[in-house]
């Protein structure tokens, strides 16, 4: 049995939440003082997004501080699904934010309100500003991470917004047409929804415990049967602890006389380098041994 960890950038990734997260919470004051003096939904719209952001960017750092607490006989695994439960819970938030954005645009849409265009284009560009530089910070720990990674798409969600209300203001200023400000709110909800889904999706797929994305099982399970000495795979399990963190556990049937000592260390060779898998558990069976299981 074997239990190897990859080593994740967990430091850098905190330092880039804190940061952004201070960025984004004093933004997030301006802008709904600018939204309501404006009376911009766009502006109030984007403003729901940065509160999101920010109670998502503070979910996500303390996530990732939980997380790095060590296991416990309770909890054997240590805290690693809290960053997937954060995940999770931004997700769903980004939903139910840009659900309640449709809903609103479509009663402004009705009866369109005086926006003040001018104010309104001021605070969109310091947004915008502020979102681009979210998105530099959070851009290399959204691969590694998918806690990160829901933070990162709240940021960048919330940077086209920002375009988007930059763009219902020069319309409103420039022509008057004040449909500029729904319609620009429900493109924002629109655009967010499906990378949210994404996420969303793979959140609970990993807390289903199904197989990786980047794991072909078939290969996992041809790769174990091509090593010498093996007879037979069966109870072949491939499942995400966290993310950047697969594990693996087999029943491996071996014929008599084999090294187990020598056949387990190919094992964890042929996996470890072949695979994005670091936490492998093998259980070596003799040829005609009673096929026992236990579940814990």
């Amino acid at each position: 049995m074997s239990h190897r960890h990859p080593q994740r950038e967990v430091g850098n990734n905190k330092k880039r939440l804190a940061f952004v997260l201070a960025l984004t919470s004093t933004y997030l004051i301006c802008e709904v003082v600018g939204g309501y003096l404006t009376g911009s939904l766009a502006l109030l719209a984007d403003a729901g997004h940065m509160l999101t952001d920010v109670a998502g960017l503070g979910l996500a750092l303390l996530a990732i501080r939980i997380a790095a607490r060590p296991a416990t006989p309770e909890r054997t695994y240590g805290y690693h699904r809290v960053e997937i439960l954060a995940a999770l819970a931004n997700a769903v938030a980004l939903l139910g934010i840009s659900i309640f954005v449709l809903f609103e645009a479509w009663g402004r849409f009705r009866n369109p309100p005086v926006v003040e265009s001018r104010g309104m284009l001021l605070v969109a560009v310091v947004g915008l500003i502020v979102n681009i530089i979210g998105v530099l910070i959070l851009r290399k720990g959204s691969g590694e991470n998918l806690n990160v990674r829901g933070a990162y798409f709240e940021v960048l969600s919330d940077m086209l917004a920002s375009v988007g209300v930059m763009l219902a203001g020069c319309i409103m200023w420039a022509t008057g047409w004040y449909y500029a400000d729904p319609i620009v709110s429900a493109l924002i909800g629109l655009l967010i929804i499906p990378r949210t889904w994404v996420l969303l999706r793979e959140a609970v797929g990993i807390l289903l415990e199904g197989t990786p994305s980047d794991v072909d099982l078939g290969a996992v399970r041809s790769a174990l049967a091509d090593l010498p000495g093996v007879v037979e795979i069966h109870d072949l399990h491939v499942w995400t602890l966290t993310s950047g963190m697969n594990a693996m556990s087999a029943h491996v049937t071996v014929g008599d006389g084999e090294d187990l000592g020598e056949l387990l260390n190919a094992i964890q060779d042929a996996i470890t380098t072949r695979f994005p898998i670091g936490h492998v558990t093998v259980q070596l069976e003799h040829a005609g041994a009673r096929n026992c299981e236990a579940h814990a």
